[in-house]
C-alpha cells in the first residue's frame, strides 16, 4: 500500500480508501454484516485506513454497521462521514444529525466531516444557516477534527465553494470518463492549487470501467503493456497518476474486487503510468464514451422507488449491454434478476412520480431513461 498526506491532516492516509456505499448484501437487500466485516477487516490487513461512510448509504445502514464493524480498530484508521445538508430544515437539526452519527459510529470524534452533496443552491442554504459556525464549534469540542464537503455541480459552484473558506479537504466525482463532469480535472487542479486535499469517489464510475478489456482493444492494450483482464487497475491507477490527488475510493463489494485494488493501490503513483498506458486511456475514455448509454454510477441516490423499480440494476444491464454489445446476454440477466418474484421491479413498473430526479447526483432524466430500458429488454419478456 502507497500512503498520501493532506495538509493537516494526522498521519499518512492510504491511497485507496473504503467506500462503505457498496457493501456486500444478502438477497434481501440489507448488509450482509459477516461478509462485510470480514471485507473491511481484510481491507485493514492490506494496509488501507481511510473508511468513507454516509447517513444514506445502503438505506440509512451503513454508519450503525461500520461503527461494529471497526470497533477495536477506530484508533487505527482515519473515520470519514457526512452531514445529509438535504435533510436539515433548521440549524437544530445539525447537532441532532452530529450526535446520533457519533452515536452510530461508536465514536466520540470524527476525523474528518463533510457537508455531504453539495450543489450551489444547497451551499448557500447552509451558509446562511450558520453550518460553517456549527461545523467550528463541534471541531473546537473535539468532536471532529476537519471540515470538508462533497460536492455535484458545475465547476464555478465548486470555484464558489472552495474560496469560501479554508476546506481540509473536499470529495468529487472523477475518472477517465468523467474528465471534465462536474467538478473535473479543472476543479480537481484549482482545488489542489489552494493546498486542499482532493479524495475522488467513483473512480470506475459505479463499475462501468471494471468491465473487461473489449475485443476492440485488446491489440491497443497489448501495445500499451497492459495485462490486466479488465480495465479497473487502468482506471485507479489514471486518476492516481494525478499528484494533486490524496485518497481514492472505491466501493468494494467481493474480496476478489478488494484484493484486485490492493495490488492496483501497490502501483498507484503519482505520474506513476507510461506514456504508452495513457494513450491507451486515452482510447478507452474514446470507446466508452461512444457507448455507455446512461451516466449512472449505482450510487443509489435514487432509492428507495415509491413504486420499487431498481434503477441502478436496470441502468447497468442497459450500459453493459451497450458496452458490450451483447444485448441478447444482458436481457437474460435482466430478466433473471428483477423477475417477479424478487425484490426489485423493471424499469416498466415506473410510474413516472418524478420523486427520483431530484435526488440523482448526476442529472439523469431517470423516468425517460427508464422507458429505454423497458423497450430494450421488455419487448420479449
Amino acid at each position: 500500500m502507497l500512503y498520501r498526506k493532506i495538509s493537516g491532516v494526522e498521519g499518512a492516509l492510504s491511497v485507496l480508501g473504503f467506500g462503505c456505499m457498496r457493501l456486500p448484501v444478502t438477497a434481501g437487500g440489507a448488509i450482509d454484516e459477516p461478509a462485510a466485516e470480514r471485507l473491511m477487516r481484510a481491507a485493514f490487513d492490506g494496509g488501507i485506513n481511510y473508511f468513507d461512510a454516509a447517513w444514506p448509504y445502503h438505506e440509512g445502514k451503513c454508519e450503525e454497521f461500520v461503527g461494529r464493524a471497526l470497533e477495536g480498530y477506530r484508533d487505527k484508521v482515519t473515520l470519514v462521514t457526512k452531514l445529509p445538508v438535504w435533510l436539515v430544515r433548521e440549524p437544530s437539526d445539525m447537532e441532532d444529525f452530529l450526535e446520533r452519527q457519533l452515536n452510530f459510529l461508536r465514536t466520540d470524534h470524527l476525523d474528518i466531516y463533510l457537508l455531504h452533496s453539495l450543489n450551489g443552491d444547497r451551499w448557500r442554504r447552509m451558509r446562511e444557516m450558520g453550518a460553517l459556525e456549527f461545523m467550528e464549534r463541534a471541531r473546537a469540542a473535539g468532536r471532529i477534527r476537519h471540515i470538508a464537503f462533497s460536492f455535484h455541480d458545475g465547476i464555478d459552484s465548486f470555484k464558489e465553494i472552495v474560496d469560501a473558506y479554508p476546506w481540509t479537504m473536499c470529495q468529487i466525482q472523477y475518472n477517465l470518463l468523467d474528465r471534465n463532469f462536474q467538478a473535473g480535472r479543472e476543479g480537481l487542479d484549482y482545488a489542489a492549487a489552494k493546498g486542499i486535499g482532493v479524495v475522488v469517489m467513483e473512480p470506475l464510475k459505479g463499475g462501468n470501467i471494471s468491465l473487461p478489456v473489449p475485443e476492440e482493444l485488446k491489440e491497443e492494450a497489448r501495445l500499451a503493456g497492459y495485462a490486466s483482464p479488465n480495465l479497473a487497475d487502468l482506471g485507479l491507477r489514471w486518476v492516481w497518476d494525478h499528484p494533486g490527488v490524496s485518497v481514492v475510493l472505491s466501493g468494494m463489494t467481493t474480496p476478489e474486487q478488494l484484493a484486485q485494488n490492493l495490488a492496483s493501490a501497490d502501483r498507484g503513483l503519482a505520474n506513476g503510468l507510461s506514456g504508452p498506458e495513457r494513450r491507451f486511456a486515452d482510447r478507452v475514455w474514446k470507446f466508452f464514451t461512444d457507448r455507455v448509454r446512461v451516466p449512472c454510477t449505482a450510487c443509489g441516490y435514487c432509492k428507495p422507488c415509491p413504486q420499487g423499480v431498481d434503477i441502478p440494476q436496470c441502468f447497468t444491464n442497459l450500459n453493459t449491454a451497450s458496452v458490450s454489445g451483447n444485448w441478447e446476454a444482458q436481457g437474460r440477466n435482466y430478466r433473471y434478476i428483477l423477475a417477479p418474484d424478487r425484490d426489485g421491479k423493471r424499469a416498466s413498473a415506473c410510474v413516472n412520480c418524478g420523486a427520483c430526479v431530484p435526488k440523482c447526483p448526476q442529472g439523469i432524466p431517470i423516468p425517460d431513461r427508464l422507458r429505454e430500458v423497458a423497450a430494450a429488454f421488455e419487448s420479449e419478456a
